[in-house]
């Protein structure tokens, strides 16, 4: 079978569990949003190649793998204290509580959108927050600027970048990628006000 074909079914599984714990979530009236390469690809970036991510209260992670089992998702061990797992078939699906920039909240589900994801509507992590939270995850363990290059390419008129750049501050591994960003020309003539300008 050509690999594009092997491809093309992973994505189709991805996508299929994606809209799975979105619509469960959804009826189970959790707080959550879809985050990650997923959420790049819903704003307009090129599609994941990953596994499947979404952010959630801490608070709200047992229900929410409570409720994605009777969906028919399995519990999948994780070594981190900063997320949970669920797997379907060869898709993991990563439910976040603990971002680079600290435990999600209702502040940070407030500046997520609706938006339409294959069929199914549901949050979608701001361009700003989803930025932001790669930039402060680099690390000298962990320094692959291609992701940031892609996503900042692709959602460079929704990104606050004022914001961005405040938040760098923070980190000489993001302040790497802004000026890697800036030397490309990637943050020129883009909105200030981010998403909803």
């Amino acid at each position: 079978m050509p690999r594009t074909d092997v491809l093309g079914e992973e994505f189709q599984r991805q996508r299929d569990v994606l809209k799975l714990v979105g619509a469960t979530l959804k009826a189970a009236e959790i707080p959550f949003a879809l985050a990650g390469g997923y959420a790049v690809w819903t704003r307009g970036g090129p599609e994941s190649t990953h596994d499947v991510d979404f952010v959630l209260p801490q608070e709200c992670v047992e229900d929410a793998v409570r409720a994605l089992v009777l969906s028919g998702m399995e519990a999948v061990d994780a070594p981190e204290d900063w997320l949970v797992k669920v797997g379907r078939e060869t898709v993991v699906v990563d439910l976040i509580h603990r971002l680079p920039t600290g435990p999600v909240d209702e502040e940070l589900l407030v500046r997520c959108t609706d938006l339409p994801v294959d069929s199914v509507t549901m949050p979608v992590m701001s361009s700003t927050d989803l930025l932001i939270s790669r930039m402060l995850a680099l690390s000298e363990h962990a320094c692959d600027l291609s992701p940031i290059l892609g996503s900042a390419r692709a959602l460079r008129e929704q990104i606050d970048w004022r914001l961005v750049r405040q938040e760098a501050k923070r980190s000489p591994f993001a302040q790497t990628a802004i000026g890697l960003l800036d030397a490309l020309a990637i943050t020129e003539g883009s909105s200030i006000g981010g998403d909803d300008a």
